[in-house]
């Protein structure tokens, strides 16, 4: 099976580089596409913006249209997988839409959308062994005050745990300061990840759907 990977930002990029070799078999292939942001999907799935601002919301009918369209007659098993935060949405509503937007596909392609609730850094946060592997002075009381899945801005949370002065100094410092760190985190914390031993409910979530696909 070959896995086509669409994820919001480049730290979820850095995070699945290092999670999809440890799902898949030798005989599995994927690649892995960041984008600049969530975005929305548009109304009447007619995209207008631009692609080269590459909001992954924002291109998703025509994206999953050109799939549809590439895979039809291929001869190799290909499927597309979304990766977005679900931030603040409701989960149902926005599942549908999302459905939504694949059942105006013809063709479609073979799709799973895998939400992170609340956010990427969840799944990081799933694994607390790995992150004391890549950050030994990660401070336990902030990581053990962590609900799983919990809607209570988890990358906050995590810069609380690793970075000096927690998320409010990392704020001070900027947006491109901000998705740095974060990219970093999600690189070296992934590398230690044990993905049949996570405790975010929405992580395991994303490997039964590629699980059952392979």
């Amino acid at each position: 099976m070959h896995f086509e990977i669409l994820v919001e930002d480049v730290s979820g990029e850095r995070m699945l580089e290092q999670l999809m070799p440890k799902m898949l078999s030798a005989t599995d292939t994927f690649k892995i596409h960041s984008y600049k942001g969530c975005g929305s999907i548009p109304q009447n799935l007619k995209t207008f913006q631009d692609p080269a601002k590459r909001i992954l919301l924002d291109q998703l009918p025509r994206l999953l249209a050109g799939y549809g369209k590439n895979y039809q007659n291929s001869s190799f098993s290909a499927a597309v997988i979304i990766v977005c935060d679900l931030d603040d949405r409701n989960r149902n509503s926005f599942t549908a839409e999302l459905n939504n937007v694949l059942e105006h596909c013809n063709p479609a392609p073979v799709t799973r959308f895998c939400l992170a609730v609340e956010e990427g850094e969840a799944w990081l946060l799933g694994d607390k062994n790995a992150i004391y592997k890549a950050y030994p002075k990660a401070k336990r009381i902030v990581l053990d005050s962590y609900i799983n899945d919990s809607i209570c801005g988890t990358w906050e949370k995590l810069a609380d745990a690793l970075y000096r002065g927690g998320h409010v100094a990392l704020k001070k410092l900027g947006y491109q300061t901000v998705g740095k760190e974060k990219t970093e985190w999600a690189g070296k914390i992934a590398l230690y990840m044990d993905v049949n031993n996570n405790q975010s409910p929405s992580f395991n979530e994303m490997k039964r759907s590629i699980d059952n696909l392979k």
